[in-house]
């Protein structure tokens, strides 16, 4: 029995196991060390991918998340269950106002063309006659 999508599926699995383990941190690899999963995921590709995903990567649990403080943020629209806590406080505050300001100023364009447009669809109307 031939399976017609065997090697992509192999090939799939390989390589999204090699891209997790090269993204994943450091200190949050289980059981070996990250090198010595890159080995053994090359060594031998599909049980070597299955083990990482099975045993190796970090559980949900283990990645840092911002805990809830109760207190207001200062972004709360950005601020949600499950966001990460970031490396640089500072520059997540920067970037944070930055999309404020920017959400801003994309809302304020939009309001001036649709008065715009508003303006010239009551400019096209023919005066009323009595």
């Amino acid at each position: 029995m031939d399976v017609p999508y065997l090697g992509l599926i192999y090939l799939v699995i390989l390589v999204i196991a090699l891209i997790d383990i090269i993204k994943t941190d450091d200190a949050a690899v289980r059981g070996l060390p990250k090198f010595a999963w890159v080995i053994l995921v090359v060594m031998l590709p599909l049980v070597g991918a299955l083990v990482w995903l099975a045993v190796g990567r970090p559980a949900a649990d283990e990645r840092p998340h911002r805990q809830d403080s109760g207190a207001a943020s200062e972004f709360p629209e950005y601020d949600h269950p499950g966001r990460y806590v970031p490396q640089d406080p500072e520059a997540d505050r920067e970037f944070l106002q930055q999309l404020r300001d920017r959400a801003e100023k994309q809302r304020q364009t939009a309001r001036e063309q649709q008065r715009a447009a508003d303006r010239t669809d009551d400019g096209d109307q023919p005066p009323a006659t009595s």
